[in-house]
């Protein structure tokens, strides 16, 4: 009786203490519960974070992966927020720790376009637009450029029968303007020097200006559409051609007369993608420098890439924005700048 008397109160307390409850705490922090646990999350956690590091060094001879990789290499960001969530679900301490590799490594590349860093004072404030060929309304398109108000617009892939339709609609509040080929410049301040620019495509597809500010000072104005990329199964992302254009365009910028140079338009590719860095080696993203966001441009229905460009060189950009949908399949980009 004596021995019963005693077991009965330990009998009680084992099931409290074994329950399912206290089981699932003992097997969090045990060594195969919580860090044996996402083995495989957390390998793919360093892959990613490796991928992203040296992504420079994916090699493009085999359909231009590593441009491809680096057009949407800020959206590898879902990756480590999709690895984040399997790793909560999976209560994986070894898989939270490992998501720190990939999680630093996109804040070094991507968290300063977190931020807003648009500033004010400046004293031009110019256009992108590519305005689409196929465009249903380039009326409507145009009237909502001039209402941007921007000093300086350049519009690429201007359709020949739509064209007369942008010079009528602009006319009026952009006094000069200059057309090459698909390409066009208009201006509220007075343009000179105005060429085409041979990007070896045997037809032109950019221009280059000068425009003079009101006290005097001038800046180089290049407008330029690169040729279209492609994804294909057997070819993979087919580029050559646009990466051609990019080095004879970055070639005839480095060689302006003027120190002070802008870059507008459509250069089919990012600033991240090492393709066009006969042009990003030596200008300034106004976005990068002075934006808010990431600025995508395309597609305009749901942006997920900034294919169309701003870009300076011995001029400062003071903010960049998006605006708002013209009905083209791009978004046009405006950007504030000194001159």
């Amino acid at each position: 009786m004596a021995q019963a008397f005693m077991t009965e109160p330990e009998q009680g307390r084992g099931p409290e203490r074994s329950g399912p409850r206290a089981g699932r705490l003992r097997n969090w922090w045990r060594p195969e519960g919580m860090w044996r646990r996402g083995i495989v999350l957390a390998v793919l956690a360093v892959l990613l974070g490796v991928l992203m590091f040296w992504h420079s060094q994916i090699p493009n001879d085999v359909g231009n992966l590593g441009s491809l990789l680096e057009t949407f290499l800020p959206w590898f960001g879902l990756g480590v927020l999709l690895l984040l969530l399997c790793a909560v679900l999976r209560r994986s301490a070894t898989a939270l720790i490992a998501l720190v590799i990939p999680a630093v490594v996109w804040l070094n590349l991507f968290g300063g376009q977190l931020t807003d860093k648009a500033g004010t004072g400046g004293k031009l404030t110019v256009v992108t637009h590519n305005v689409n060929a196929e465009n249903p309304d380039p009326a409507a398109t145009a009237r909502d450029i001039v209402n941007s108000k921007a000093d300086v617009v350049a519009l690429e892939e201007l359709a020949g029968n739509a064209l007369p339709t942008y010079e009528r609609e602009m006319a009026k509040a952009y006094p000069y303007h200059t057309v090459k080929g698909t390409v066009g410049l208009w201006s509220k301040l007075p343009l000179s020097d105005a060429r085409p620019v041979d990007i070896k495509l045997g037809w032109v597809r950019a221009l280059r200006a000068t425009v003079t500010a009101p006290d005097g000072q001038k800046a180089g104005i290049y407008v330029a559409h690169l040729p279209s990329v492609r994804v294909k199964i057997e070819a993979g992302f087919t580029a050559n051609q646009r990466d051609g254009s990019a080095k004879a365009l970055g070639e005839a910028i480095a060689a302006d007369p003027l120190k002070k140079v802008i870059l507008l338009g459509d250069l089919n590719g990012t600033m991240n993608d090492r393709s066009l860095a006969p042009v990003t080696s030596q200008m300034r993203s106004a976005q990068g420098a002075a934006g808010d966001g990431f600025g995508f441009s395309w597609p305009a229905a749901f942006p997920m890439a900034r294919i169309d460009q701003i870009m300076v060189k011995g001029i400062d950009p003071v903010a960049a924005w998006t605006l708002k949908d013209t009905g083209s399949d791009h978004l046009p980009l405006a950007a504030s700048v000194g001159i």
